[in-house]
């Protein structure tokens, strides 16, 4: 009886022993396969992503494609810090003499969000690096004839005050393209280029980027700082009391998009700081907290 029953497990061990084996076995043919399945993948994620960036360039930091307005971005949280790659450029003109700079116009009592370059009426205008036209457009009173791309590296470059556009919407640019001619067009009293960069609608100063004099850019690299973390920074060095309360003067024109852009805050922010909602009718000389 014992001789029986050592044999019956004799035999179930063998059977579990080649079954692991034959387990093992399989396993190991499988791994080259799911290696192969693996590097089919990425190279199909890879192919995706590269098919995005060409359809939506940097559609990992923007949250939507708009062809129908200029500034969309008024809600939408600003990185505390962006690094943007300024390899590839090209420069939007040839020319070299900046006509008005970045910054507020006593005269005008408003901030200039771009730079003005002297060109003449027929002088081309090239895309700053590669990118995808988003707004192709004319504004009476503003931009006049003017182009919105959205580069790779985040950027997005406005030119304004064209006399011709030579793109339209959702065409992709190669760096150095051109996208249209130097005109007086809009809101403009002599021919020039009004040049704009921005992140996720934040005005830059193109002079931190672009060197018009040299025709060249100023760094490889250019590391972008919200006016948050800037704020932060300044708190941490003790340049701004923690107990500061700020307050913007509501002007004409002004709508809580704007002051919310102006200030480097979010709309929800001013909402809540002010006891408001989105639908509240601003008054001249209302004073809004902002900080």
């Amino acid at each position: 009886m014992f001789s029986k029953n050592l044999k019956v497990l004799i035999g179930i061990l063998v059977t579990t022993v080649s079954t692991n084996l034959y387990g093992q076995d399989l396993l190991a043919r499988q791994a080259p396969l799911d290696r192969k399945m693996r590097a089919i993948d990425s190279v199909a994620l890879q192919q995706q992503i590269s098919i995005e960036q060409s359809e939506y360039p940097a559609f990992s930091l923007y949250p939507s494609w708009n062809n129908e307005r200029t500034h969309v971005y008024a809600d939408v949280a600003l990185p505390d810090t962006f690094r943007i790659d300024l390899r590839g450029f090209s420069m939007p003109t040839t020319n070299q003499k900046i006509t008005s700079r970045f910054g507020y116009r006593r005269r005008f009592r408003r901030q200039h969000k771009g730079l003005d370059i002297k060109v003449y009426i027929g002088d081309t205008i090239c895309a700053a690096f590669n990118g995808k036209v988003r707004i192709v457009d004319y504004e009476r009173r503003g931009y006049g004839k003017y182009v919105v791309i959205r580069h790779d590296n985040g950027l997005e470059t406005i030119y304004g005050h064209l006399s011709k556009h030579l793109v339209k919407e959702n065409d992709y640019v190669k760096s150095g393209e051109p996208i249209g001619l130097g005109g007086n067009t809009g809101k403009s009293t002599g021919s020039h280029l009004h040049f704009e960069t921005r992140l996720l609608g934040q005005e830059i100063n193109p002079e931190l980027l672009f060197d018009f004099p040299n025709q060249d850019v100023t760094c490889d690299f250019y590391t972008f700082y919200s006016p948050r973390s800037k704020r932060k920074a300044a708190l941490a060095k003790g340049e701004i009391p923690k107990s500061e309360v700020r307050y913007h003067k509501v002007r004409s024109g002004d709508t809580l998009s704007k002051i919310a852009r102006k200030h480097g805050v979010t709309i929800k922010q001013l909402c809540r700081l002010n006891n408001i909602n989105t639908r509240t009718v601003l008054r001249l000389g209302q004073l809004l907290r902002y900080s």
